[in-house]
């Protein structure tokens, strides 16, 4: 059975504020416990929307969880901008749309549940047709008038509201919503706020735990070893312990708390670094007395400024890495090191000295062998013809600044 939760969905509003600080405030909510994040911008000065899709793409680079944007679109062309930039989703304002027709537009191009049409409270949207899925409804008055409008409309519905007059929970009772959009939460425990309202009887994501803690296997003081990984790669960063009153706090905090069997205390990791481990999954060993926590790590896990604990190697017999994520990567990194420190004679230097326009031609030529082979009954060739592609690919990225991390969080959208 899936379970559809509401969401707790902060707003940032980036008209006439700084960039840092739009990148601070969506760091600050992404790691608080936010859903997803709303952030906006509807000036028409194309300066100042340029400005707010670079943000966007910094932010893009700075977060892990889903966000939307809000800007204003004359065009079709301008809400591609705003995908580019990793977007999970597009608002485009009612009121200052000069034609509702790229809504139809985008629909099509990008599926009804991509698109968001925003309107006030004082529109009489129930009585408009949307090809879109989702109406993202401002300013509201909580009631009985809203709810009979809200439940007309037939559509998704997230509220977009600074809570001045209304209650949350009265606000994610109304018909059809399933979301609020907010600022009222600003430097506030997200999580905190998401167990109140499940308190209520609302369906909030809390981040607890299926098993309790006196299921698991301890030692004779308590305690259960947890191992802790790179959440996107899967390397290992370090091992610590935790007892019940630890792992009860990185479940409420989504920040890993251990307990120190040297200083005999709770600790939470990044208090005195700044190096904090944001929780992204637990789990449990088969024989319960092990967790592998899967978390978005700040700066480094070790003591010794290395990323990880482990990194002093002992022993090792040489293998083939087949890993395509590590070798993507590696040979990505090659490549830029030879961008940056030319050697003479090599062909990667050769293509970067000759351009875009060089290395846009071999791409092509190379794509064109690979439907040359894959007419061909072996497969054999494909493989050859494919990572030469792939590569001659890597130098197109490192040459217009592009990196794998950026390519594979575009596919993840497309999911």
């Amino acid at each position: 059975m899936v379970v559809v939760y509401k969401k707790l969905i902060p707003f940032i509003n980036g008209e006439n504020e700084l960039s840092a600080n739009i990148i601070t405030m969506a760091e600050d909510y992404c790691f608080a416990g936010a859903d997803e994040l709303f952030l906006y911008n509807y000036s028409k000065i194309e300066k100042e929307r340029q400005e707010f899709l670079e943000t966007l793409k910094q932010i893009e680079n700075k977060i892990d969880i889903p966000f939307f944007v809000g800007m204003y679109v004359g065009k079709f062309e301008d809400i591609k901008k705003a995908f580019y930039t990793g977007a999970d989703r597009v608002v485009i304002k009612y009121d200052i749309c000069p034609d509702m027709g790229v809504v139809k537009e985008a629909v099509g191009r990008f599926g009804s549940d991509k698109i968001l049409i925003e309107v006030g409270d004082d529109v009489s949207y129930e009585k408009i047709s949307f090809s879109a899925d989702t109406l993202l409804v401002k300013h509201v008055t909580a009631g009985e008038l809203l709810a009979k409008k809200l439940e007309a409309c037939g559509k998704n519905i997230i509220i977009r509201d600074s809570l001045l007059r209304n209650d949350l929970e009265d606000l994610y009772r109304l018909p059809g919503v399933s979301g609020v959009a907010t600022n009222y939460f600003e430097r506030k425990d997200l999580y905190k706020v998401k167990r109140n309202m499940k308190q209520a009887g609302i369906c909030m994501n809390t981040f607890e735990t299926a098993i309790p803690f006196s299921e698991f296997k301890t030692d004779e003081k308590g305690l259960v070893p947890c191992i802790v990984q790179d959440y996107r790669t899967g390397q290992v960063l370090m091992m610590a312990y935790m007892n019940e009153e630890s792992y009860r706090l990185t479940c409420e905090t989504g920040k890993m708390t251990y307990y120190s069997r040297s200083r005999q205390e709770l600790w939470c990791k990044g208090d005195t670094s700044g190096h904090y481990q944001y929780v992204k999954e637990l789990c449990l060993d088969c024989d319960k007395d092990t967790i592998l926590a899967k978390v978005h790590q700040v700066g480094a896990a070790c003591h010794t400024g290395k990323y990880s604990c482990f990194f002093q190697e002992l022993a090792k017999k040489e293998y083939v890495d087949t890993n395509p994520l590590t070798i993507l990567q590696e040979d990505f990194e090659t490549i830029l090191h030879r961008k940056n420190n030319p050697k003479e004679g090599s062909y990667t230097n050769y293509l970067f000295s000759k351009g875009i326009d060089k290395i846009l031609k071999k791409c092509g030529e190379e794509a064109a062998e690979i439907i040359i082979a894959a007419k061909n009954p072996n497969a054999e060739e494909l493989k050859y013809e494919i990572a030469d592609f792939l590569y001659h690919l890597m130098v197109l990225m490192a040459e217009c600044g592009l990196t794998w991390d950026e390519v594979v969080k575009e596919l993840a959208n497309r999911r």
